[in-house]
């Protein structure tokens, strides 16, 4: 009873605390830590327990789904050498860096590596919340979101092989090689795999909620699969993900793109809102009852740890800079990223719920049987960084951006307002093709229906454009606008739900109606 008060108090401050972020231009992630951190101080407020078993397997395979259902193959495709270069390049140094600092304050090698590959990769959560907010340019986004996702899989390859080290007592390099081998490719080729036979059971599924539990369970199955068989979960979620993100787009009916669309965004919101609230919970209890805190080289090593992240990530993200804008000039181009957007990029390197998720699974014991080493100091530093990283980098992310004036003036309701031109536009030249071919046995009448559906939307767009861009409706025409849709968008709902409760309709036609009229109001909202 005391787990689920405790889950109710987590829910709880994602409920109350998500509007008052976006209210107060806080990051949602920084103040549900900050909450999880004040819930822990009252007294007698319970502790949920997680096994460290479970920690990853339950908190890995949605995020990192979720984030590839939001990737833009385009951009990301177009950023591949940057994206790599961090999650790959900069995520090893980093996790080296660390070991070798870690081993120079008292470590042993193998638990300095374990500390290297736990605090090495960069959350995007909070800083792509701020991003959102003040409209970081895309290619920014895109570098952040790209890094987030692709330096899991890096880290946590490290992870399980320096953890393996410290269970087992040591690992050979002939080991180590067929290890890589296995997690890499074994782990992209069970993701493309199981991306396959996803798609294909889409393809012959006609239902909604059908489609939805299946892209839900889809994650968990590849990620446990992959662990199960010693290849990288992480790489088989991404494989997987990227894998529908590019090739489903005909195989998901449209109520199952909408239905998927808004769970997703459900389990991203509310999993990512839990761990940070779980964080600040959970470091409370962990500086609680631990006896490192009294150590000072407990300390010194946590403020070694974070100097390393920041100032090695500053260093590179200004060095990869200065070669892109020296590249750049030798081909004539124009400076792709300056200084500002390096300090922006360097200062969004926030430590988040891959390395409080790594920290807490860390075994209990070693294959002999006794405690894994150091376990304790391990947690300590890497929740203290953790905390400290997203607090301070987290609240000042946003005045950064503000002051080095890095936030794009792209308007992204004028590129909505585009894209529904130029798909009524499509839709109209198909169609007309289409009449004029003369094998169609379709009646005129029914051509002629459709062809008037999509003018008329045609002709609303281009007046929706008139109003919002141009003189005619003035400069409070879009508020407007979005009103009176609202509210005959009520006046709809209400029309309907009355005709139900007066049993004029069935209760599934409504739900049709109700589902069509909700489509309507969410794309007018745009």
């Amino acid at each position: 009873m005391s787990d689920v008060l405790a889950l109710g108090l987590l829910v709880l401050g994602v409920i109350v605390l998500t509007p008052a972020a976006d209210r107060w231009g806080v990051p949602q992630p920084v103040l549900l830590t900050i909450y999880g951190l004040a819930l822990g101080l009252i007294p007698h407020v319970p502790i949920p327990r997680l096994s460290p078993d479970l920690i990853l397997p339950l908190v890995l395979p949605p995020l990192l789904f979720a984030a590839t259902q939001n990737t833009s193959i385009q951009q990301l495709r177009g950023a591949i050498r940057p994206v790599l270069g961090l999650a790959v390049g900069l995520t090893l140094l980093t996790a080296a860096l660390v070991a070798v600092v870690a081993h120079a304050l008292g470590l042993p090698w193998a638990i300095a590596a374990v500390l290297g590959a736990v605090v090495a990769p960069p959350d995007p959560v909070a800083a792509t919340a701020v991003a959102g907010r003040l409209h970081l340019p895309a290619r920014l986004v895109t570098l952040l979101e790209g890094e987030g996702q692709f330096n899991d899989a890096t880290a946590l390859v490290v992870y399980q092989l320096s953890v393996m080290a410290v269970v087992a007592g040591g690992v050979s390099a002939g080991e180590i090689g067929l290890s890589l081998l296995l997690a890499v490719v074994g782990g992209l080729g069970i993701g493309i795999v199981g991306g396959w036979l996803t798609r294909w059971a889409l393809g012959h599924l006609h239902d909604a909620a059908t489609e939805t539990t299946v892209t839900v369970a889809v994650p968990f199955a590849v990620y446990l699969l992959a662990d199960h068989l010693g290849a990288s979960g992480v790489l088989a979620v991404l494989g997987t993900g990227l894998f529908l993100r590019a090739r489903t787009a005909g195989q998901v009916t449209s109520g199952g793109w909408l239905l998927g669309k808004s769970v997703w965004r459900f389990v991203d919101f509310l999993v990512s809102g839990l761990v940070f609230a779980f964080l600040g919970l959970e470091l409370t209890t962990v500086l609680r009852s631990s006896t490192e805190l009294n150590d000072a080289s407990t300390w010194g090593l946590t403020a070694a740890v974070i100097a390393v992240l920041v100032l090695l990530r500053t260093a590179a993200m200004f060095t990869a800079s200065a070669l892109a804008g020296r590249r750049a000039r030798r081909r004539n181009e124009g400076t792709p990223a300056g200084h500002r957007e390096a300090a922006v990029t360097a200062w969004a390197g926030m430590r988040g719920v891959v390395t409080v998720a790594t920290a807490l699974a860390l075994p209990a014991t070693i294959e002999n049987g006794d405690d894994f080493p150091s376990r304790q100091v391990v947690v300590v530093v890497a929740l203290v960084v953790v905390i400290v990283t997203l607090v301070l980098q987290g609240l000042t992310l946003a005045p950064l951006i503000r002051r080095l004036g890095v936030a794009d003036d792209a308007d992204t309701g004028t590129d909505v307002r585009r894209l529904h031109h130029l798909a009524a536009e499509a839709a109209l030249h198909r169609l007309r093709e289409d009449d004029t071919d003369t094998d169609t046995d379709t009646p005129e009448a029914v051509v002629q229906a459709v062809l008037r559906q999509y003018e008329n939307r045609l002709d609303y767009r281009r007046s929706v454009t008139d109003l919002v861009e141009g003189d005619l409706g003035g400069d409070s025409a879009g508020d407007h606008l979005r009103r009176l849709l609202a509210t005959a968008s009520e006046a709809e709902r209400d029309a309907v739900q009355r005709a139900r409760r007066q049993g004029q309709v069935s209760a599934e036609a409504a739900e049709v109606v109700l589902f069509d009229i909700e489509s309507r109001s969410l794309r007018y909202e745009t």
